[in-house]
């Protein structure tokens, strides 16, 4: 048996030896008031160990502990570890041809993924770097260390080399320099293949320098412009050139013991890159060390030491007040916390909230965070869960959250009134507004901040031009209530003198109808004067009397056709009247102005008749006579 630590038994014991024999020696509280034999006699047998005994077993207790820090091993044997690795050179051609755009994002960027992606499926091949394009320089020598390559491989750019061109056959001298072997060295080139047609110069010196090429052609046969950083595209002669992917590097792929592959968007084609370099290579080995296996034995007097505590700790007399050490008083605290404000595994829940946070699932995160705060009352728990309120565009919550995260620093206020300021101005409107540039404002007298100064400008600008806008809003308002007061105003005084230019033709109507009543009056009394005329003429003859009669009943006709046309005119015209005062008198005075023309015609010819039997002058006698003459529709006016 061995110990891989001694160190521990070497600068342990000893003291662990010094301060049990203090306690091993020292007398019980009792011992310096009463003889042992007293003791004897008055101590009652409580089934409890001695406190030397006690002491005892705690010395035993930490020696075990200390031997089982050492750690106590059984030797089992030897095992021999070798590390094999084809080293590897990656070239990648950062000439401007590259920057052309026909993959996402560009080749450039494609390629140096790529490589990136072979460092991590071959974590165990030491890689170099060599960046070319007219020249060629080593950026990292053969190297285990893949975050180094990495870092390293990043920082490349068309800008690092200042000569324009590709020149494959600088390339391969570098690499031949730089690994001083003489087995195959394998070269894995990220490049577009350059513009030349003819790689039998590079072929004929790969050969000769023993150099297996894998290249990885990097775009499209399409092609594409080459773009600079000023946004500018490369020209030939006046002309943009389109470069295109160069398929003629195949060749020095092929011919020189390697492989050809074309990229595309997943890992395939750098996986089967890494497999067809395995294939070819021939690892060789770069170190072998012979690893002792043991057979570890410190759990042994780990538990014997643990048993013999729960012995030491259970034999403790109850009528005793015990003064336990500080790690078990600890570990009740740990267990039973009645006026704690943060539970033992509460960093778990917060490492929840922040992982949901990361993940974008901000509602979880924010309930998390809720929860914690509202039962320690946790200013920053409470800043976190408006954040992830925020996050998730719930507002009005963010709003109550900042509200309850009472920082203290300077800077923690600022950033709170800073995201109060923004909440305000997601939710929008002219109050909310308002209520955001206090928010900045209290946040810039904080601390000074570009971004919060810029959001005060921009929400300030938001407000002035809501503020014109309700000011237009309000005078398009005034200007259309004037205009429809104007409307209605017009409406009723058109309403106003079409009613008196209607109550005027009743008027005129009415007065109408009452000149043609006087006229027709006159008639009457002039046609009675005639008739009483004729009556005194005894000296006319028959036959003058029958003339003047014909005449006199042609005349009466053509009287009656006419008061005919004018009585039906006037009910017309009355008729319209009637319809009139409807709308405008009572039902009693309607019924009143209609009567009169509500006669019919039987009874208006009976009535007739009956006028015409009361006469005396035989000329009516002389019409009941003729009936083909008799008028049926005339009227006593």
């Amino acid at each position: 048996m061995s110990f891989l630590h001694p160190e521990f038994l070497y600068f342990m014991l000893p003291p662990l030896f010094i301060l049990f024999g203090f306690l091993l020696t020292q007398k019980e509280q009792q011992a310096h008031f009463f003889s042992d034999e007293v003791l004897q006699k008055l101590r009652v047998n409580a089934n409890t160990l001695t406190l030397r005994a006690r002491n005892g077993l705690f010395f035993l207790i930490g020696f075990l502990m200390i031997v089982a820090l050492s750690a106590p091993v059984i030797k089992e044997g030897t095992v021999l570890v070798k590390a094999k690795s084809a080293d590897i050179i990656i070239a990648l051609d950062i000439s401007d041809s590259m920057l052309a755009e026909d993959v996402y994002p560009s080749r450039l960027q494609v390629a140096k993924q790529k490589a990136l992606e072979l460092l991590e499926v071959a974590p165990n091949e030491r890689v170099g770097v060599v960046a070319f394009a007219k020249n060629s320089y080593l950026v990292s020598p053969l190297s285990f260390d893949h975050n180094a390559v990495r870092f390293l491989l990043s920082q490349l750019d068309t800008a690092s080399i200042t000569q324009k061109g590709t020149d494959i056959l600088s390339l391969l001298e570098v690499v031949a320099e730089s690994i001083q072997s003489t087995g195959k060295k394998y070269l894995l080139i990220l490049s577009d293949g350059s513009d030349a047609s003819d790689f039998s110069k590079e072929i004929a010196f790969a050969k000769e320098k023993n150099i297996v090429i894998f290249v990885l052609g990097i775009g499209t046969q399409k092609g594409a412009p080459i773009k600079l950083s000023d946004g500018t595209f490369i020209k030939y002669n006046g002309e943009i050139i389109v470069s295109k992917l160069n398929q003629e590097i195949a060749a020095l792929a092929t011919q020189s013991g390697g492989v050809y592959i074309e990229n595309v968007k997943s890992q395939e084609d750098i996986k089967t890159m890494l497999s067809e370099i395995e294939r070819h290579s021939e690892q060789k080995e770069l170190k072998s060390e012979e690893i002792a296996r043991f057979i570890p034995l410190f759990y042994y007097p780990l538990g014997l030491a643990l048993l013999l505590l729960l012995f030491a700790t259970s034999s403790m007399s109850k009528r005793v007040k015990v003064n336990l050490p500080s790690a078990f008083i600890f570990a009740a605290f740990l267990v039973y916390q009645p006026n704690a404000e943060a539970a033992i595994f509460d960093f778990v829940a917060l490492n929840k909230a922040k992982s949901a946070y990361e993940e974008a699932d901000y509602e979880r995160a924010a309930k998390i965070y809720e929860e914690y705060a509202k039962r320690t009352n946790d200013a920053q728990s409470y800043f976190n869960a408006a954040n992830a309120l925020y996050k998730a565009q719930k507002y009005e919550d963010a709003l109550k959250n900042y509200e309850k995260a009472d920082v203290k620093s300077k800077q923690e206020k600022a950033n709170k009134y800073a995201n109060i300021g923004n909440t305000h101005a997601k939710i929008g409107g002219k109050e909310q507004l308002q209520e955001a540039l206090v928010a900045y404002e209290k946040s810039l007298e904080f601390e000074e901040d570009k971004a919060v100064r810029e959001n005060h400008e921009l929400v300030k600008k938001a407000l002035q031009e809501q503020e014109e806008q309700d000011k237009e809003n309000q005078k398009d308002e005034d200007k259309q209530q004037q205009n429809d007061q104007k409307e209605n105003k017009e409406e009723q005084d058109k309403q106003e003198q079409n009613k008196e230019e209607k109550q005027e033709e009743k008027q005129d109507k009415q007065e109408q109808n009452k000149d043609e009543n006087q006229k027709s009056e006159q008639e009457d009394k002039q046609n009675k004067n005639k008739e009483t005329s004729k009556n005194n003429e005894g000296t006319k003859s028959e036959q003058e009397k029958k003339d003047d009669n014909s005449k006199e009943n042609e005349e009466n006709q053509k009287d009656d056709k006419e008061q005919k046309a004018k009585n039906i005119k006037e009910k017309e015209s009355l008729k319209e009247l009637q319809k009139e005062d409807k709308k405008e008198q009572n039902t009693s005075e309607e019924t009143q102005n209609a009567a009169p023309d509500k006669m019919s015609d039987a009874e208006e010819e009976k009535w007739i008749r009956e006028l015409n039997l009361n006469q005396n002058s035989y000329m009516y006698k002389l019409n009941n006579t003729n009936k083909n003459e008799e008028k049926t529709d005339e009227k006593p006016w």
